[in-house]
């Protein structure tokens, strides 16, 4: 399907997206009548040809003036109006610059093929969300299925019991009568003694039927509990992990509390309906009873379905964090409290109070040569507690710490970088019940730790839980950095993005990634989405301290936005991740004084910077960055005053402010005006008493020094014309030389 097809196809988010592509740039009839031909055509080629470029600008005008014609035929006198109008506006703008509308164009589409594919994104998302909500419903099903046969159950049981207590009452009344009344006929005896067969008869049928459907109910039970353990349960650590490290919030917790409350329950109501049965059975029973035959299998099997949920209910709802830090859980210092929360997820009044569950640390962990050992300090047990806000049964330990043991390594091994080192809480649990004769070990993991003892390790210390949850889901592998597997590039950039989208309101879009996928693996990257990344290239630790490794810049730019550039960057107004190559291919085209922002590839504090484009005279593009801003930059004056006060002084000391459009084309008040520090023009920096006293107050203004060498073509001394004049009589060389005062006196 054509492009512009699959775009009007899109929801109205998105078609206001494409709307803005054709402000004032491009005809959008023109690409909504022309759209066969226009995406027939490689303008990507056309706009580096000029004389290809002329060609393809004159077929636009043929192809204008044959839908003309069409509305002729058509006596839409309305859309021939504004197709005359558009063919003389494209006229002016482009008949002298045909390589000019090219490019347009070109932009024009690789901008509706990023919406397009955006928005093929976030539907593949949401279809997964959907699919996802299925699957909930039928479990919904199940668990609303078992609640019917467990109430089914508890009437027939019931009503076994009443007809067994009027059999009862029927044979002891007939035993009565027949030893009081001899006389009775043989008719009324065979009467009664029908009677009493027949009840017997749908007793016995009754019973059957009671113990098949407790026998089915199990069965039921045991496939939730399959779906349970072994899918949803794991299913929702796994969302965990991925939340841990910046993914989506982890949900349906409460969701899943729910059914392993249904199921326990039911469960407990099939145990005492089996105590009723064997009740039943002592009153009355007889060769082959269903009850004596499957009571005891049945009531094992009730307790091994109970007893194997109950010991999966226990689970950590939230990992360890330390509270100054929450989003960065799992990465703990020593000797800074630590907060863990615990959960059980059977909600039943039986076992209030009844759980007191202690943490361990490193607990049935090997002896490891050259890891670290800790003490965890401070209330390491608590009894759970029914939460008011949804009735859970939780505990919650806000006050621990871990303090390393000061044990001297004899051997001659090399330990471990801290930073790689795993180690794992448990929450151990004894939960006994007498009265339902339950007596279970609980026991939950949490998701591996890193515990480090200075703060400045804690940007290394995330990227190895960032590679961890990434690559495995395996809580037990603490020697998984012994041999790091590598990981594919479509997996890491979403998870890169998940950094900046879980501090800020904005992730990193396809452009940014292409960025960073180039400076991982190579200039093809884009191509090979499947590309692998070892562990060295991605958090490399290097001896030479001017090296930094790709995670550590990513960590200094994520640490810029948060402190100083946090507005802008939401609003989108940071490019940020972009090569100096892509810089100077999307600025060549656009008009003098365009300026874009990109993070600085060489700081390791994260660093910002800003390019614009000027044109020499022969209206060739020339390029210009500025020293990138750090943090201490940063701090002292915002990047949006830093914007809008920039001055160039050239070597005759006139001024000039080069920054006029954010790319593509906003100017650049309109975008920074809100951030601006105040609205009146700035002052210049100056220390003079003012006349009521006190003194003026002044503002740092950023200024770059140039020299006139650098502003060859920027300023000129004679108008364009007159130039142009003068370059037909006077060589280029002569000219240039002249400007660089490099010619010999003639006097």
């Amino acid at each position: 399907m054509a492009q512009w097809c699959q775009l009007q196809m899109l929801d109205s988010k998105y078609l206001e997206q494409v709307d803005q592509l054709y402000n004032d740039a491009f005809p959008m009839d023109i690409r909504q009548y022309l759209s066969k031909w226009i995406e027939s055509i490689d303008w990507d080629c056309v706009s580096v040809q000029d004389s290809l470029a002329t060609v393809r600008f004159h077929e636009l005008l043929a192809q204008i003036d044959d839908q003309h014609s069409r509305f002729a035929l058509a006596s839409n006198f309305l859309q021939q109006h504004n197709f005359r109008k558009i063919k003389r506006n494209l006229q002016d703008r482009f008949q002298e610059e045909p390589v000019h509308m090219a490019m347009i164009i070109s932009r024009i589409l690789k901008d509706e093929a990023l919406i397009l594919e955006s928005a093929n994104s976030a539907k593949e998302n949401e279809d997964n969300v959907s699919a996802m909500t299925v699957e909930k419903q039928k479990l919904d099903s199940k668990v609303q299925e078992i609640r019917e046969q467990a109430q089914m159950a508890d009437q027939n049981i019931k009503h076994l019991e009443d007809l067994q207590d009027e059999y009862d009452f029927k044979l002891n009344t007939w035993k009565t009568i027949e030893n009081e009344l001899n006389d009775m006929t043989p008719k009324e005896l065979e009467r009664q003694t029908m009677i009493i067969g027949r009840m017997c008869l749908e007793l016995k049928t009754k019973r059957q039927d009671v113990v098949h459907q407790l026998t089915e109910l199990l069965n039921v039970s045991q496939a939730l509990l399959s779906d349970l353990i072994s899918e949803e349960l794991p299913e929702w650590k796994q969302r965990q992990q991925i939340a841990c490290i910046g993914g989506p919030p982890n949900a349906c917790l409460d969701q899943l509390q729910n059914w392993f409350t249904t199921l326990a329950e039911t469960l407990q109501q099939v145990r005492q309906h089996l105590k009723k049965l064997q009740e039943l059975e002592q009153k009355f029973t007889y060769e082959s009873d269903p009850i004596t035959k499957k009571k005891d299998f049945l009531e094992d099997r009730a307790m091994d379905l109970l007893h194997n949920l109950l010991s999966n209910a226990l689970v950590v709802e939230r990992q360890p964090c330390m509270p100054a830090y929450p989003h960065r859980p799992l990465v703990l210092k020593t000797h800074i409290q630590f907060t863990v929360k615990l959960r059980f997820l059977v909600k039943l009044p039986e076992f209030n109070y009844q759980l007191k569950v202690k943490a361990v640390f490193d607990k049935d962990v090997a002896e490891k040569k050259g890891f670290r050992k800790f003490n965890i300090l401070g209330t390491n047990t608590k009894v759970m507690n029914m939460e008011e806000s949804n009735g859970s049964l939780a505990a919650e330990f806000r006050h621990l710490q871990l303090k390393d043991q000061k044990i001297s390594n004899k051997s001659n091994e090399v330990p471990m970088i801290v930073t790689k080192e795993l180690h794992v809480l448990s929450f151990e649990s004894m939960l006994q019940h007498d009265q339902s004769g339950i007596r279970i070990q609980l026991e939950a993991l949490s998701l591996p730790v890193v515990v480090i003892s200075n703060v400045i390790q804690l940007p290394s210390g995330w990227a190895s839980i960032l590679w961890y949850n990434m690559l495995t889901t395996e809580p037990k592998d603490l020697e998984f950095f012994m041999n790091p597997p590598s990981a594919k590039w479509s997996r890491l950039s979403e998870v890169l993005s998940w950094q900046f989208s879980s501090v800020t309101k904005r992730g990193l879009n396809q452009e940014q990634l292409n960025m960073l996928a180039d400076k991982l693996l190579g200039s093809n990257a884009q191509r090979n989405p499947d590309g692998m990344i070892p562990w060295n290239k991605f958090c490399k630790q290097s001896s030479n301290e001017k090296a930094i490794s790709f995670w550590l810049w990513i960590e200094g730019i994520l640490d810029l936005i948060k402190r100083h550039l946090l507005l802008p960057w939401n609003d989108g107004y940071i490019m940020g991740f972009i090569s100096k190559e892509r810089e100077r291919a999307l600025l060549s085209d656009k008009c003098p004084g365009t300026f874009l922002l990109r993070f600085s590839e060489s700081s390791k504090e994260g660093a910002i910077t800003f390019t614009w484009i000027e044109h020499d005279i022969h209206d060739n593009p020339i390029f210009h960055s500025v020293e990138p801003y750090t943090k201490k930059d940063l701090t002292a004056v915002r990047l949006a005053d830093i914007i809008r006060t920039y001055k160039v002084m050239a070597a005759d000391d006139i001024p000039d402010h080069p920054l006029r459009f954010l790319y593509p084309n906003f100017p650049k008040d309109d975008v920074f005006g809100k951030y601006y520090t105040k609205n009146a023009e700035a002052p210049e920096p100056m220390d003079v008493e003012s006349p009521h006293g006190g003194y003026m107050k002044t503002e740092l203004i950023s200024v770059s020094q140039v020299h006139s060498s650098h502003m060859q073509g920027k300023i000129m001394p004679m108008p364009l014309e007159v130039y142009q004049l003068l370059e037909q009589s006077v060589s280029p060389k002569d000219i240039k030389d002249a400007m660089n005062g490099d010619f010999d006196d003639q006097s």
